[in-house]
């Protein structure tokens, strides 16, 4: 049977859940959305054209559409610094949630709706989409898969072109101090840790705004990090470079494992076997013939998948991966960059947690 959903936030990002996320899932029979909420009237029109919703069954008051409706959850895709009212209002009307990442804006402020969830014994977890793409999926089960031997380091490049205003649509980031780690470093480090399959035991950051940069915060980062497993990786992320090589979910990784190393570039991947009996290439002016890798089929990926693993959690199944407090590795990763950066030293991730 469907689950009763409640929608909230349908402009900017908010209008892929309108149109692609949720339809993809009422469609199947696997949610209802019996309700949408947006502070902005002009939003709503994406919960008219993608999810058929009448004028009757849209809200610009969240607190209205939760009294109003007899719904399971809610899904929250809201700026960080709007969500805890709304968790609060929908815990008490009994709702489980599914929101967009992060969780908070600080990781203080994560622990807290956590502890909230915790006390309402609700559910909540977190659409760290780009860890469940379809490529990401199928480079992390490649790896897991013991095909390739251990892993030993792993690395990431996430760049784009966003140094003059507004060239990010999304237009929030420029005022924001740390545009490049909380909006994409929160999906980047969360699927190295992915990646690695341990958590991340110590952290060093790097981050600054380069003169040609429009934006107040640092908009560059250079981080490297150490795992509980002994796996290491680094990650370069920028959002002034002259061109975009990597971007938005066509980021660049690279897994070094004892008997071959994997390449993901633009969605491609691409195994390059270790060879014992090889030539040293000791002038190599690029990698040597490859295997290609299929990706792994699915109907669904990134957010359309983590809602029906949402609902399946929910009906008894197995903990989400990324139910609230297991994702409290991904904020303290941000936590742990930021504080790295400020300070120029180390940070010792898990000791912000325990604390």
């Amino acid at each position: 049977m469907a689950q009763r959903v409640i929608h909230v936030g349908c402009g900017g990002w908010g209008a892929m859940w309108c149109h692609e996320f949720l339809p993809a899932n009422v469609e199947d029979g696997t949610v209802e959305v019996v309700a949408a909420v947006d502070r902005n009237p002009d939003a709503l029109e994406n919960a008219h054209e993608g999810l058929g919703l009448p004028e009757d069954r849209c809200y610009t008051d969240p607190e209205r559409a939760f009294a109003a409706h007899d719904a399971e959850f809610a899904t929250l895709a809201v700026p960080p610094a709007e969500r805890r009212p709304l968790v609060e209002s929908a815990l008490e009307h009994g709702l489980d949630l599914l929101t967009e990442k992060p969780i908070a804006p600080t990781l203080d402020e994560a622990i807290e709706i956590a502890d909230l969830v915790e006390e309402a014994d609700a559910k909540m977890a977190v659409t760290m989409s780009h860890r469940f793409d379809r490529d990401k999926t199928t480079l992390r089960r490649q790896i897991q898969s013991g095909e390739y031997g251990p892993l030993d380091y792993l690395v990431m490049r996430f760049t784009q072109r966003y140094r003059q205003r507004d060239e990010w649509v999304a237009g929030r980031p420029y005022e924001m101090d740390h545009p490049l780690l909380v909006e994409g470093g929160v999906h980047h480090l969360d699927l190295l840790a992915s990646l690695a399959g341990a958590k991340c035991e110590q952290l060093y950051a790097r981050t600054w705004n380069p003169e040609w940069s429009d934006f107040s915060g640092d908009s560059q980062v250079l981080v490297t990090m150490e795992f509980e497993n002994g796996v290491r990786a680094t990650y370069e992320g920028a959002t002034t470079n002259a061109v975009a090589l990597n971007g938005w979910e066509n980021e660049y990784i690279r897994a070094e494992c004892r008997d071959a190393t994997l390449e993901l570039d633009a969605r491609e991947l691409t195994a390059y076997p270790y060879d014992p009996d090889a030539e040293p290439r000791h002038n190599a002016t690029g990698p040597p013939e490859g295997e290609s890798i299929p990706l792994e089929d699915g109907e669904k990926w990134m957010n359309a998948w983590l809602v029906e693993r949402f609902t399946e959690w929910r009906a008894g199944g197995e903990p989400m991966d990324t139910r609230i407090e297991a994702n409290l590795q991904s904020m303290a990763l941000i936590e742990a960059a930021m504080r790295s950066s400020e300070r120029d030293e180390p940070i010792a991730v898990q000791e912000l947690l325990e604390k």
